[in-house]
């Protein structure tokens, strides 16, 4: 762990531990609020689920914030979002977000977006080609928000100063602008590219080094790119089922394809480790305040 990062995470234990210790030595039995006709209040429910078996008992910060805020529907504010947009280590080790983007002005601000305000977090960025971060009320996992938090780029480890306008990314790119079609200039020039070693980045393994069929083990998210049916068949196709597999390749939309994405998209803040947790706490709780609806009060 950072130790940056340490004050936010003791905090956030703290004051979870403190509430459930307090809530436990009421002493009220789960029975007795079986009882009750009128709903239970938060407090009340958290009681009876714990003397039920139903909170099973976790060091890590995530777990806490999943069973004791995101599975209860606590009510995320803003001003606790603004909070982490402008703290630094919020998401991991790095600096705030705001540092890069606190502005719509795209000469002061990258992408001309502001993370700064409720407004600016809801219009997204504002350069051409301008892109919102997340739909309000919708599951923000594979938005641009949540997603540039969560994912690492591929290979994994490539730092974000290495250019991803080379022949060898504008040559994935343009396949899949062009229909994705298996056909000689698939064969000939786009899957090599996924079998061969620092294709994509210097010093870095093949794509298939990781990916090679669509077991797991030993395959990442059973995702196999030394073929044309595996790309097009996607990640997760056991684990999900074929008909459900997650998608890497949609054709003729190159940034809406996890591919593309992968290979250009670097994880934030810039130079974070691959190796910090992707589900941080606080990026749990940003997801659940746009599941609620992003709201500004």
């Amino acid at each position: 762990m950072n130790t940056a990062d340490q004050p936010i995470r003791r905090h956030a234990r703290f004051f979870l531990t403190t509430c459930l210790s307090a809530f436990l030595a009421l002493g009220w039995s789960s029975s007795a609020l079986a009882d009750q006709k009128k709903p239970r209040t938060l407090a009340e429910q958290l009681i009876h689920d714990v003397k039920e078996g139903k909170v099973q008992p976790d060091d890590e910060d995530e777990q806490a914030v999943q069973e004791l805020i995101i599975k209860r529907n606590i009510p995320i504010t803003y001003q606790y979002v603004n909070t982490l947009m402008h703290t630094p280590n919020a998401f991991g080790p790095g600096a705030a977000c705001v540092t890069c983007h606190s502005s719509q002005d795209a000469t002061k601000s990258y992408r001309g977006l502001d993370l700064s305000t409720c407004k600016g977090m809801r219009e997204g960025s504002t350069e051409e080609p301008k892109r919102a971060l997340f739909t309000p009320g919708k599951d923000p996992k594979r938005d641009p928000l949540i997603r540039r938090l969560r994912n690492n780029r591929m290979p994994l480890g490539t730092k974000f100063h290495i250019p991803n306008d080379t022949p060898n990314y504008t040559t994935v790119k343009q396949w899949i602008v062009d229909g994705a079609k298996d056909d000689e200039h698939y064969r000939k020039n786009v899957q090599p590219l996924f079998k061969t070693a620092n294709a994509f980045a210097p010093n870095s393994p093949a794509c298939t080094a990781c990916h090679m069929s669509n077991q797991e083990p030993p395959s990442f998210h059973e995702l196999d790119l030394t073929s044309y049916k595996g790309v097009m068949l996607g990640a997760d196709s056991v684990a999900k089922g074929v008909d459900k597999a997650t998608k890497v390749v949609i054709p003729g939309m190159p940034d809406l394809s996890g591919l593309w994405q992968h290979l250009v998209e670097d994880r934030m803040p810039p130079g974070i480790s691959p190796a910090e947790n992707r589900d941080h706490a606080n990026t749990l709780i940003l997801s659940q305040w746009i599941k609620q609806g992003a709201n500004c009060n």
